[in-house]
């Protein structure tokens, strides 16, 4: 007899996504789960966006690393209210070990929540964390062949951001090229390019997020 363990797992942790998501809605929490590779420069982008954004809106951050809080530190030099996930070896952020840290938030007086997965352009696809918008990074030093060679991970995001544009003259990537496969993969998401170095680009990122939160949660 066969026993599909992978699907109990996740359809136990989908309920707990659901209630994840309950609590954000009752709050008005606009919720963003972000996953890329190492170092495509997730946390960054979170640094710039509190210097743009911290005046308008109170930011909080899930940051989750398999070890060290080194992210989480910098964020908080910043005055983001951080809380730190370390999976010891698991390749990804699931919706029960957000439920955990959930209690650690005031979510009545913040207005967006990002939840920095593990750099990981696998593991982090599959799972549902009770978030409104999945965002992936992919940075131009990767290479084009990461859209197509990992469709399940773009398939899946609702925004998809080449970051590190200010290195384009120096290697080999083709923002049409990038385009045309995350079209042909995914033609509803949609796609910013930015370089959180120079701020190039950042004004796209910051209307984007202005605009969900405000279909999302507070039109």
């Amino acid at each position: 007899m066969k026993i599909n363990l992978k699907e109990n797992v996740l359809t136990d942790l989908n309920v707990v996504a659901n209630t994840n998501r309950e609590i954000f809605h009752k709050n008005q929490t606009l919720v963003i789960n972000v996953m890329s590779s190492p170092g495509a420069g997730k946390t960054t982008l979170l640094e710039e966006t509190e210097k743009r954004l911290g005046d308008e809106f109170t930011i909080a951050v899930i940051e989750g690393d398999l070890a060290t809080e080194r992210d989480a530190e910098r964020l908080r030099l910043l005055g983001v209210n951080t809380v730190q996930i370390n999976t010891v070896g698991g390749c990804h952020l699931d919706a029960r070990m957000v439920s955990k840290v959930l209690p650690q938030f005031d979510f009545e007086s913040i207005d967006i929540l990002f939840i920095e997965n593990i750099g990981n352009l696998v593991c982090p696809s599959g799972y549902d964390l009770g978030q409104h918008y999945k965002v992936v990074i992919l940075s131009a030093p990767e290479g084009n062949d990461k859209i197509p060679k990992y469709p399940v991970m773009f398939r899946r995001t609702d925004l998809t951001m080449i970051n590190k544009i200010d290195l384009l003259p120096y290697v080999s990537f083709d923002l049409e090229e990038a385009k045309r496969d995350l079209a042909q993969i995914n033609p509803d998401a949609q796609f910013t390019a930015l370089s959180t170095k120079t701020g190039e680009g950042m004004e796209n990122w910051v209307s984007w997020l202005k605009d969900v939160y405000h279909q999302c949660i507070k039109p």
